[in-house]
């Protein structure tokens, strides 16, 4: 086999690689003699430069150098530093053969052969006038960048390192801190805290917010460097390279004390207007409450002269009705006050509302005079609902009261009870279902919108001065809002007005309640301090057949209990001098397990304090109560 020749192999080797470098258009790559003669030309070369090889070999590469770049020995000195140094290398402005200039990347590299002589010199160029450009376009948006930065007067803006060391400092900063940059670039940013917030490690805990949550917002007192103190909103956001990594925390902060301050002032301002408001409302409700009071209080003055002085039964039996309308309109203002004071508990119950309406219909009609009509509608078979009867029998003549009021001289007021399906948000925020509906409706006067709009707040009213306190549809409001109901007023000027309660309906419970169910041969115990308060209930325990006894306070009692262990229930008053209701009902259950035990007080739970806990083991009848709430008390009450 014949053996290869090394020197033909290397001569094809040679071949190859200079086709390659003759091939290659991205570069300019083209030898130098040690002058600096063009020995050499590739294609990437001509495309860069435009000179074809016969027109640029034979030439020196000064050629390719600005006119500036050639008068200051340019050429020379790259090539007597790529001799001595090995390498040269440099960017700059170079001229194509058209005369137009490009940016060019230059490396050059000395040619030498084994015993070290200098043959020549490799030159290669590449374009990179775009990534200039590129370049330049960048470093004028940071420039741009960094003087609008520093311009910003109203912002302190400023760079952290991950650290929270202060990197650089912004004209903004400078003006709201008091810092010049010299001063506190370098220095942890924790020196604008507070001493609170740097005991309570803040400035550590607004780092790692911004890094967990990817910013960090907070509004906080801040210190400048003459020790006085700005109220500022702060922003952190973290800031991060390409690959993820944190480089640091941007962050921006702003004055806004004139804003706090001025926040503060508008909540002063709001409050005083409220105070003012709520004592001009105090002021018309006590002139409402008073004229009311004094006008049932005549009538009852004036019914008992008549009772005293006249003998016909026609009319005493007036004196008697108006008296007690003037009774129940003294406890609806009470129990008004007391809802709106908050210190009215409702005592909710399953009740058959239109039982409740029908035996409270003949109060109903003596509200209204004769001129006037009250119909009364009230479907058959209606659910049960939650409800405090005698609120809501309070409630129910609020609105016939505000209708008569309403139509002058004559006209009809309409009740009218039933079940409706209501969709979800068809009433207010009420959820779908069955309710059932009480609607009160007049053909009176009727309401503009805005005073459709304000009637349920406390206090306003339409009616002149002492007619009225306005806290009427307040207090209705509140029942049906307390009932998880609602309540709709619709009305038009000149036609009426109705006002429709709605209350979740109890389905699939009966929800019946027991009726009196006492027996007559009962005997009772009633203890109360005011000789007036115990007569009328002695007429009235005596009225239902129960065989009465009484006493004056809690030792008389005590006496009268354990000298009849046979007395089946002690009804006593609450709040008496010496022993009082509670302990006297206690002392009565531990000597007399089976006794029954009813208190009665004018007081409400919530308002006896420390006794509310052992009033919840006796039942408890709010005064003034009437004939019909004694009944349904003495029906639920069991020995315990």
């Amino acid at each position: 086999m014949q053996q290869e020749d090394p020197s033909a192999a290397n001569a094809i080797e040679a071949e190859r690689f200079r086709h390659f470098i003759v091939s290659v258009t991205d570069y300019a790559i083209y030898t130098l003699s040690p002058e600096g003669v063009v020995i050499t030309w590739n294609a990437g070369a001509q495309r860069f430069k435009g000179y074809r090889e016969d027109e640029i070999v034979g030439r020196h590469f000064s050629v390719f150098y600005t006119a500036e770049e050639q008068a200051r020995g340019r050429p020379l000195r790259a090539l007597e530093q790529a001799k001595t140094a090995g390498r040269f290398e440099d960017e700059g402005w170079r001229v194509r053969k058209d005369g137009t200039r490009f940016w060019a990347s230059v490396v050059l590299d000395p040619i030498r052969d084994a015993a070290g002589e200098l043959l020549g010199f490799t030159k290669i160029t590449r374009d990179i006038t775009a990534q200039r450009a590129a370049q330049e376009e960048l470093h004028a948006s940071e420039e741009r960048f960094r003087l609008l930065v520093q311009s910003v007067t109203d912002y302190a803006i400023y760079m952290l390192s991950p650290e929270g060391v202060v990197t650089n400092w912004n004209e903004g900063a400078r003006r709201i801190k008091g810092y010049q940059a010299d001063e506190v670039v370098g220095r942890s940013f924790a020196m604008f805290y507070t001493p609170e917030d740097q005991a309570a490690e803040a400035p550590r805990v607004a780092l790692e917010a911004a890094l967990a949550q990817g910013r960090f917002e907070r509004e906080g007192w801040r210190v400048r460097k003459d020790g006085t103190r700005f109220w500022a909103n702060v922003v952190i956001d973290p800031i991060r390279d390409p690959m993820g990594k944190l480089l640091g925390f941007a962050k921006v902060t702003r004055d806004i004390t004139e804003r706090r301050l001025a926040a503060e002032q508008l909540e002063r301002t709001r409050e005083t207007l409220a105070q003012s408001q709520k004592l001009e409302a105090i002021g018309k409700l006590t002139g409402g409450i008073a004229h009311d009071f004094n006008n049932l209080l005549n009538v009852v003055m004036n019914g008992l002269d008549i009772l005293r002085t006249v003998t016909d039964r026609a009319v005493q039996g007036r004196a008697l009705d108006a008296m007690e309308r003037a009774a129940q309109r003294g406890a609806s203002l009470t129990q008004q006050l007391l809802a709106f004071a908050r210190q009215q508990p409702l005592r909710q119950e399953p009740h058959d509302i239109g039982r409740v309406i029908r035996s409270f219909e003949a109060v109903l009609h003596r509200a209204i005079p004769s001129r006037m009509r009250l119909g009364l509608r009230v479907e058959s078979d209606l659910p049960n609902v939650l409800i405090d009867p005698t609120q809501f029998e309070s409630a129910l003549l609020n609105l016939v009261v505000n209708a008569r009021d309403a139509m002058s001289d004559h006209g009809d007021v309409t009740i009218h009870a039933g079940t409706v399906q209501l969709a979800d948000g068809e009433v207010g925020r009420l959820a779908a279902g069955t309710y059932v509906r009480v609607a009160v409706t007049d053909a009176g006067t009727g309401m503009a919108p805005e005073t459709v709009a304000r009637a349920v707040e406390p206090f306003f009213t339409t009616k002149q001065i002492g007619k009225g306190t306005g806290l009427g549809l307040s207090q209705v409001y509140g029942l049906a809002q307390q009932c998880q109901g609602d309540m709709v007023i619709r009305s038009t000027v000149g036609e009426g007005t109705t006002v429709a309660l709605y209350f979740p309906a109890i389905v699939g419970e009966d929800g019946a309640h027991s009726q009196s169910g006492h027996s007559k041969a009962e005997k009772v115990l009633l203890v109360d301090d005011q000789p007036d308060v115990l007569e009328t209930a002695v007429a009235l325990f005596g009225h239902l057949g129960y065989e009465v006894l009484s006493a004056n306070n809690g030792i008389e009692a005590l006496e009268t209990l354990r000298g009849n262990p046979d007395i089946a229930i002690l009804f006593s008053d609450v709040v008496m001098p010496g022993i009082g209701g509670i302990e006297l009902a206690k002392i009565a259950r531990r000597e007399f397990p089976d006794i029954k035990v009813i208190l009665a007080s004018g007081y409400t739970r919530s308002s006896l304090h420390d006794q509310s806990a052992d009033l919840d083991a006796f039942d408890l009848i709010p005064k003034p109560y009437r004939l019909s709430d004694l009944i349904k008390t003495l029906g639920a009450v069991r020995p315990r």
